[in-house]
């Protein structure tokens, strides 16, 4: 039985949800995707900031596009109060419970963008009581993913 399902959510659309109690340090889901090259990234007008991008930092070279109906992990939406992380080995991404997530409750984790001059664009529905308010840019281009490369 896979540890998630996909229902309506009240952050953004559609979301991930527990399945069953999921223990925290659990494997719940790889981030499946294209692997590109970071110039590839900047330079492909599919990784505009018009629209959500699925992009993951992997490494110096590298980045892991998102942006595919196989990929079930890209529909885990940003919370300022997450119950999972995010975590690389080599070229591939990982979603792990940083705490134990009860059934029927949703899967997140914080995108971690930093802010820069256009951040209040990007409002985050999260609700959650520590909510900064907004979901940010990184740089020139939307990143799932912490600031550092995984």
């Amino acid at each position: 039985m896979k540890l998630y399902k996909i229902k309506k959510s009240n952050i953004d659309n559609r979301g991930l949800y527990a399945n069953q109690n999921i223990k925290n340090g659990t494997k719940i889901i790889e981030y499946k995707g294209k692997i590109i090259t970071r110039r590839e990234a900047e330079e492909n007008p599919k990784f505009d900031n018009e629209k959500a991008i699925y992009l993951f930092n992997l490494n110096k070279r590298y980045d892991l596009d998102g942006d595919f109906k196989f990929n079930t992990a890209r529909l885990i939406n940003h919370s300022c109060n997450p119950n999972c992380e995010v975590a690389g080995t080599g070229l591939k991404v990982w979603v792990y419970a940083i705490k134990d997530i009860k059934k029927g409750e949703e899967l997140s984790y914080d995108y971690g963008f930093s802010f820069d001059k256009d951040y209040k664009d990007f409002p985050c529905k999260c609700g959650s009581k520590n909510c900064v308010g907004y979901i940010v840019r990184e740089g020139s281009r939307w990143r799932i993913k912490k600031q550092k490369s995984i």
